[in-house]
């Protein structure tokens, strides 16, 4: 396992998570959340450069989530705030060789995806 993710949960709308995906052992280059909701395509969420100066978000996820990144530790995070029920989702972190890229097809490391359920 390359990449794990974690800090998924129930939590009612107008609450916060935040996720967490861990890479065994070493850094990756560009990275980015994914999700996928219950009967739907996987969705772009957001995604960060190997620095963590770059960043890049959906529309959705511009102005209520922030994705960061620990490199001493192999850590990428998202941290959610003011979520919704439309946030619903299995979430996802993953690796390219492409910045920003926008297209699940556009990666070649995935994690095992974090679930987060948001009640309203």
């Amino acid at each position: 396992v390359q990449l794990q993710a974690s800090g998924g949960g129930l939590v009612q709308a107008g609450g916060s998570l935040r996720l967490s995906c861990a890479a065994s052992g070493r850094t990756f280059g560009n990275m980015a959340w994914f999700r996928q909701p219950p009967g739907k395509e996987r969705q772009f969420v957001a995604s960060i450069d190997g620095t963590g100066r770059s960043t890049f978000y959906s529309e959705s996820a511009q102005g209520r989530f922030t994705i960061s990144r620990d490199n001493a530790r192999f850590v990428m995070n998202l941290q959610m705030n003011s979520l919704r029920p439309e946030d619903t989702a299995l979430y996802f972190c993953a690796a390219s060789r492409r910045l920003h890229a926008l297209t699940a097809g556009s990666y070649d490391v995935w994690g095992q995806g974090t679930l987060v359920t948001v009640s309203s």
